[in-house]
């Protein structure tokens, strides 16, 4: 090789090398990537196994909970939201609790009907929604205005009610959508109904479900908590306060009511004039149930929770969510 040339080839080598040395270190850097993810997915994997286990393990303890006293769920046991801890293999746990899932206002309980027929507004739901979001802060005007428009966005038909709004008020926007036409699959679908902000929506949120049944909330007056005394206002808006309302559940005999006639019959809600529904609609016995369970495994995070309807034996999940 000339002698002039020689630099030409060294660089040559050297440019050789660092492309070689770049390829080789993005190499190594993906098959890093590839070996974290895969730990991942074994990790989350394994936890989603134990979370499933935990879960049916729960669902005996519920159905032999149930079992005992088949008539009358009361707060007994201290089983109401207490978080259970189970050891896993490895050095893993899981955190594991069961709640009433029928203490909170079914947002599906403004329409009456079947959702594979015909779904119409429910008066009672209405008002029952504007009194929950009136004894919470909202203003009245804008409570009629969301639980005119949440009973429109479920019903089957594309006629406003009063108040209310249908598809050619949401197809106006940036970004034009539709309404359901059928019930709320989760709470979430609330933040799309016309009148509602993220203030309203923070403020409502902890107080409000999506059963997968279109019947006013199921409230039952043994397992209900003092400091859930709105859900227990809204029932008669303007004539039930919030503060009276927490008095009367703080006061429940230490076994539960025996009975709805032994509830409306106390001194405080005595004089109450509420619609025939309204009476039948609190409950003794809880069918729906919230059950959530976290594991911490192998750096994996996964927590989960699921409706048990607990109807019939053995009880069942009914829908499931991920995440916080």
């Amino acid at each position: 090789m000339p002698p002039h040339e020689r630099g030409a080839a060294l660089l040559a080598v050297l440019l050789l090398v660092a492309v070689t040395g770049a390829i080789a270190a993005a190499a190594l850097e993906k098959v890093s990537l590839s070996r974290a993810i895969a730990t991942n997915s074994v990790a989350l994997d394994q936890a989603r196994a134990y979370a499933s286990g935990v879960e049916q393990v729960a669902m005996l303890a519920l159905d032999d909970m149930i079992a005992a006293r088949p008539d009358r769920t009361t707060l007994a046991g201290g089983w109401n939201g207490a978080v259970r801890h189970v050891a896993l293999p490895g050095g893993g746990i899981a955190r594991v609790s069961v709640s009433d899932g029928g203490n909170c206002f079914n947002i599906n309980s403004v329409v009456e009907g079947d959702p594979r027929t015909r779904l119409v507004r429910r008066h009672s739901g209405v008002i029952e929604m504007v009194g929950l979001m009136q004894v919470l802060g909202v203003p009245e005007g804008d409570a009629h205005r969301i639980a005119e428009a949440a009973a429109d966005w479920a019903d089957s038909d594309s006629v406003p009610g009063p108040g209310g709004a249908e598809d050619a008020a949401y197809a106006a926007g940036a970004a034009p959508y539709r309404t359901a036409n059928t019930l709320f699959a989760d709470v979430g679908e609330l933040r799309h109904l016309s009148g509602m902000t993220p203030e309203i929506m923070v403020r409502l949120r902890p107080w409000l479900c999506a059963l997968p049944s279109a019947e006013l909330s199921p409230i039952n007056i043994n397992t209900l908590l003092p400091e859930q005394a709105p859900l227990l206002a809204m029932l008669a808006p303007g004539k039930l306060d919030v503060e009276r309302a927490r008095r009367i559940l703080a006061g429940r005999p230490a076994d539960g009511w025996e009975s709805q006639l032994e509830f409306w019959q106390i001194e405080a809600m005595r004089d109450l004039e509420v619609p025939l529904d309204v009476e039948l609609q609190l409950q003794l016995r809880t069918r729906w149930f919230a059950l959530e369970t976290r594991v911490e495994q192998m750096g994996a995070d996964f927590a989960e929770t699921v409706l048990v309807d607990a109807r019939l034996r053995p009880s069942r999940v009914v829908a499931r969510s991920w995440g916080e």
